[in-house]
């Protein structure tokens, strides 16, 4: 892996960090992208001082021109992609249920948000940023792969990609569209020596999610509960718990035959049928 570029978008939350360190720490130079390149300015600093080199760099994930710019940049400035870690995701309020099933009652309740209640632009922000700000980075950044003895794209799925879960319907289904564009993506790529895979996170504490799941007084909520119950380990995953299949997916002398899967990283969550 010494000195290929690695390009991490979404990098600077609490998963994309740990991504972001433990390629730098193997020896990768890591371009991180983000609309904000301050907001990385502390992990930039913090691999720098182990001598290893990452840059961060503006770009909207969503808009091709933006990535081609900073697709340029980037390989002017470390070379070009080697590896292309799609972590950029996200949620959004108008893309989000209230309750959890639909019932005559909802009308009733002044706050609550139905499935009929959830407006298209909500759901338009949710598909792009997950999907298109998938696809977009691989048609970009994968144009500089093609000619690479070895490459590799790893895609960020979700727990709810395999399994809907109650309340996000827009995100679990942009998700479950990161795997089906993982797979045809790895058969499309499969004449080239760019391999594609995903990785699907089981239940992290994240700044996303952190209000959904720890209540003001930093106890667990009602939802946090139903995770920690249906994780036959019982409780939620540490980013560092990550690292290993992510290098084991980057390295092709260790999965070189991997091609067009998504691997589970949950502590048996979807293992698990509740009984």
């Amino acid at each position: 892996m010494t000195k290929k570029v690695a390009v991490v978008t979404g990098g600077s939350g609490v998963l994309g960090n740990e991504f972001c360190k433990a390629l730098a720490y193997n020896g990768y130079k890591v371009a991180i992208i983000g609309r904000d390149k301050e907001k990385s300015a502390d992990l930039i600093k913090e691999i720098e001082a182990n001598n290893e080199i990452a840059i961060a760099v503006s770009a909207d994930v969503t808009d091709r021109k933006s990535l081609e710019d900073a697709a340029e940049f980037i390989e002017k400035t470390l070379g070009s992609c080697d590896l292309l870690l799609n972590g950029a995701g996200g949620n959004h309020p108008k893309g989000t249920s209230s309750e959890e099933y639909y019932s005559e009652d909802i009308a009733n309740k002044p706050d609550a948000t139905s499935f009929f209640d959830l407006e298209a632009d909500g759901i338009d922000f949710v598909f792009r940023l997950n999907f298109m700000g998938t696809l977009l980075p691989c048609q970009v950044f994968g144009k500089q792969m093609l000619n690479k003895a070895e490459a590799t794209i790893i895609n960020i799925s979700s727990m709810s990609a395999l399994c809907p879960l109650t309340k996000i319907p827009a995100y679990s289904a942009a998700k479950a569209a990161i795997n089906n564009f993982t797979q045809w993506l790895a058969v499309h790529f499969a004449k080239t020596n760019i391999r594609v895979n995903a990785i699907a996170p089981g239940f992290f504490l994240t700044q996303q999610n952190h209000k959904l799941l720890k209540t003001d007084e930093g106890k667990w909520t009602s939802r946090a509960e139903k995770i920690i119950t249906h994780t036959p380990m019982a409780r939620f995953g540490e980013a560092h718990e990550l690292v290993g299949t992510l290098l084991w997916l980057a390295d092709s002398k260790a999965s070189g035959f991997v091609n067009g899967v998504v691997i589970p990283v949950d502590g048996g969550f979807a293992a698990y049928s509740g009984v």
